[in-house]
């Protein structure tokens, strides 16, 4: 049918060109915030690009909805604006017949977030933070750039190294600055090595000293040297973290425990879905085109609308895992009321219905006495 097709390709265009722009724009803030991370030493600089793929990927279902919603309110802002959804109406379709082709161009967008939100954004934030975690838990050593001064994985010794070998085992003119009981702890040497004693790692420096100074001013110093002295150089490789964050877990997962955090992640990746499809019913109630407020008129309601609901679905997150509200009953306040009011809304204007023409008292019959012309004498 020549009303849906045409509808469904414009659709189609506008929503692949704003897919690209924002992805892109996504893409380039995720670098720069990668990039970042990896500057302070929390992403590994071999894995900036992965750790920005996998993050992108997580955020595809907000992406999708907002380009969905854009592009339904681009497309039927440029038909108000040429006149063309005045003929549409002239030729008997209401504002209610865009609903049917609107779905169906949409359901396919629909169910790609729905997977996404559910699969794709758990999985993709357990990736994320599994790099993340297998860097930070890399041994002090590995952490150590020839040259610079860099603190060990618990933020509670400073190494400094001089490498002038090969073998990435070897250092020379080593510094170490350590917090111990009570104590700072300032260790040099001439050169190091890592050696494997009993399957734990450990840092033998030759030729050296060590200065202990106590927090206590009344205590003096200590200053030892040595010829030969050992320091496990494991950092943290041997400790994990036990607990996850519930949107690194899978929905099945969040499911099975049941707990508010788990239920208020729950809620959030099902309301991805209710939001873009409430997204549909506004971005046709949103449309409407007024040549006195302009081309971008529209789209600045739109995205004022898509920010104050993405929020409150973030808020309601937030609400549910602190056991302020059920869950049941936020998402029936939140998207239920939404989708309420874009139906009562979507009805006024497919009627014509305002304001003024409520409010105005229906004409009755003529009187019969009212407004009679008066006779004319011929003569």
């Amino acid at each position: 049918m020549l009303f849906h097709s045409s509808l469904r390709k414009e659709l189609s265009r506008s929503f692949g060109a704003t897919l690209v722009v924002l992805v892109t724009i996504v893409m380039t803030m995720m670098l720069i915030r990668t990039l970042g991370l990896a500057s302070k030493g929390s992403v590994n600089p071999q894995e900036v690009f992965l750790v920005m793929a996998y993050t992108v990927l997580g955020y595809m279902p907000t992406i999708l909805s907002l380009s969905l919603f854009i592009a339904i309110v681009g497309t039927l802002s440029r038909m108000y604006r040429d006149s063309e959804m005045v003929i549409w109406f002239s030729s008997g379709r209401g504002l209610v017949d865009f609903v049917k082709p609107l779905f169906r161009f949409a359901w396919p967008v629909l169910l790609l977030i729905t997977v996404m939100a559910l699969v794709g954004w758990p999985w993709a934030n357990s990736q994320t933070m599994g790099m993340r975690q297998q860097y930070e838990q890399r041994s002090d050593i590995e952490r150590v750039t020839p040259g610079e001064f860099r603190e060990s994985s618990g933020r509670i010794r400073v190494f400094f190294v001089d490498k002038d070998s090969p073998n990435d085992a070897n250092a020379t003119n080593v510094f170490i600055w350590a917090q111990e009981a009570r104590q700072q702890v300032t260790t040099s040497a001439r050169s190091g090595h890592i050696d494997n004693i009993d399957g734990t790692r450990y840092l033998l420096l030759e030729n050296g000293q060590r200065l202990e100074r106590p927090f206590l001013p009344t205590q003096g110093l200590k200053i030892s040297e040595f010829k030969t002295y050992g320091t496990r150089a494991g950092g943290n490789a041997g400790m994990t973290d036990s607990t996850t964050p519930s949107r690194a877990l899978s929905t099945l997962a969040l499911l099975r425990d049941p707990s508010n955090a788990n239920v208020g992640e729950l809620g959030w990746r099902i309301g991805m879905l209710l939001a873009a499809v409430n997204f549909v019913l506004l971005a046709l109630t949103v449309s409407s085109g007024n040549p006195r407020v302009g081309r971008s008129g529209n789209l600045i309601l739109a995205l004022f609308a898509f920010i104050l609901y993405y929020n409150m679905l973030n808020l309601g997150q937030s609400w549910v895992s602190s056991g302020r509200y059920g869950l049941g009953s936020f998402m029936l306040l939140l998207h239920g009321g939404v989708f309420l009011a874009g139906v009562a809304w979507l009805t006024l204007r497919n009627n014509n219905w305002s304001r003024k023409k409520t409010l105005r008292p229906a004409a009755g019959p003529a009187s019969p006495h009212a407004f009679q012309p008066s006779k004319i004498d011929p003569s």
